[in-house]
């Protein structure tokens, strides 16, 4: 005998069965939702970046340099680590390097810490790609039914659960 299919209204959109079952079967549902936008949102990054000029960027490049680039203020591997939530230096160190090479980024070394800040090129990449996210992205985004304050709420949301993420990190590598 056969199960019969549940309705769709009923059917959960999960990462993985396996870990949908039971109590708290919704954490799943996010999962898979953090996934696919994960993973939307990577390739958001680089076709946008190719669109503003630059297609030799990797995911991880791009967010450093964006970070790298705010409020025109110098920054160091640690800053950039902490801001984006990068345990790995290493990867974060490659991608200023590659930046530096590349000609996007500066640095200045002081005593033991290196500084790092946009060039002229890297300022003029990053508004190519400011114009880029305007007419591709946020004209698309003001046609759906949110507003600033949904958005604010959304990221305090991801906010929270990176939190709880970190958290549960924490408490897994002590097991």
């Amino acid at each position: 005998m056969t199960d019969t299919p549940k309705p769709l209204s009923e059917r959960r959109i999960v990462s993985s069965r396996h870990l949908a079952e039971g109590e708290g079967w919704e954490s799943s549902e996010l999962e898979y939702g953090l996934i696919i936008a994960f993973n939307a949102f990577t390739r958001w990054m680089t076709r946008c970046m190719a669109a503003a000029g630059n297609t030799e960027l990797t995911p991880l490049e791009i967010l450093v340099l964006h970070n790298t680039n705010h409020r025109g203020r110098e920054k160091r591997l640690t800053d950039i680590c902490f801001l984006l939530n990068i345990e790995d230096t290493h990867t974060v160190n490659y991608a200023l390097r590659k930046l530096l090479k590349s000609g996007l980024l500066e640095s200045d070394k002081r005593g033991k810490e290196v500084f790092y800040r946009t060039s002229e090129q890297g300022e003029a990449l990053c508004e190519a790609y400011r114009a880029i996210r305007k007419v591709c992205f946020l004209d698309g985004l003001s046609r759906l039914d949110t507003d600033g304050d949904d958005l604010r709420q959304i990221a305090a949301g991801l906010r929270a659960m990176s939190g709880q993420y970190d958290q549960a990190s924490r408490a897994a590598a002590s097991l």
